[in-house]
């Protein structure tokens, strides 16, 4: 079946984000810049981490790791989707097609789990102070982030596999800027209702389990504040109001685009920009606007490089 696919169907058009022609150009410099500040932020977020002794507890080794990982999630689908608003027709081999859905939800469900256990770092950093060390050693720390790349694999792989070996033989045109499992399954040529099922099993549960985890979690912390003082309770929210942040504006949209049943792609494309290449532009801003660490860390290898 897979030997059939690639020589029935050898290409798909990406339809892109609109299909209206005269926005193209306006469009092409927007995400260009876009994507320039999410590699530009986050690679600068990878080198304060690594470069600075200061920054060596867990939240920091989980955020630079959350900063690589966005910059690979942006660059499965930004460049391709850029380069699409100066051609008539933004075409994609079968192949780059397939690559790019595993790399969508490899890195996607990565970031998920990195997020997940950013979030258990901050409820024993502030429910459990005392045992924080315990919780969260090194150790643990790289046995959770070999986890979260694992789980990410095991996930794409059950999205992309079935959908590669679908037979591809009617229409071309993918109705989306990127290649996902829900476009290409209006493209199959066979019944796909157990694959739609089966996908939205996958990928919308794993985000709304993860998101009423990370949201049962800030409940438990904000429950264990009570009867704190205000410096106390000003300390804890400011290390968890930037992770809230960034919980809502990735797990949110594609909370949305993967638990809902089938309907207008057209939505999907526009949700889609919010998780794709929104949420990983605005991630270090929010994680350095709020941490005076980071931001004098930035500060000295700045200086350092100047």
């Amino acid at each position: 079946i897979g030997k059939e696919n690639s020589s029935s169907m050898k290409e798909f058009i990406l339809m892109g984000l609109s299909e209206n022609q005269g926005v193209h150009k306006i469009h092409f410099v927007v995400f260009l810049l876009f994507y320039t500040l999410t590699v530009a932020g986050n690679l600068l977020i990878v080198l304060t981490v690594t470069s600075s002794w200061h920054l060596n507890s867990p939240m920091y080794f989980f955020l630079c790791h959350l900063s690589f990982v966005d910059i690979c999630f942006s660059s499965v689908t930004a460049p391709k989707m850029i380069s699409g608003f100066l051609v008539e027709n933004n075409t994609i081999s079968f192949a780059g097609c397939i690559g790019q859905l595993f790399g969508l939800h490899f890195f996607g469900c990565t970031e998920v789990f990195i997020l997940t256990a950013m979030a258990y770092d901050r409820y024993a950093a502030i429910c459990r102070p005392l045992r924080y060390p315990a919780f969260m050693s090194r150790r643990l720390c790289g046995r959770v982030l070999g986890v979260s790349w694992a789980g990410g694999f095991l996930h794409a792989t059950l999205q992309t596999l079935p959908t590669a070996l679908l037979p591809f033989c009617g229409p071309n045109k993918v109705a989306h800027y990127f290649c996902d499992v829900r476009p290409l399954l209006h493209l199959a040529c066979a019944d796909t209702r157990a694959e739609g099922l089966a996908a939205v099993a996958n990928s919308g549960v794993i985000s709304l389990d993860c998101f009423l985890i990370l949201v049962t979690s800030y409940v438990v912390i904000l429950l264990s504040l009570r009867g704190r003082t205000l410096a106390g309770w000003h300390k804890a929210l400011s290390t968890c109001g930037s992770h809230i942040a960034a919980v809502i504006l990735f797990l949110g949209p594609s909370t949305f685009v993967y638990i809902r049943p089938c309907g207008d792609l057209s939505e999907d494309r526009s949700v889609a920009v919010f998780y794709m290449l929104i949420a990983p532009m605005l991630n270090p801003f929010i994680y350095t606007l709020r941490n005076g660490k980071v931001r004098g860390a930035m500060r000295k290898l700045c200086r350092r490089k100047v």
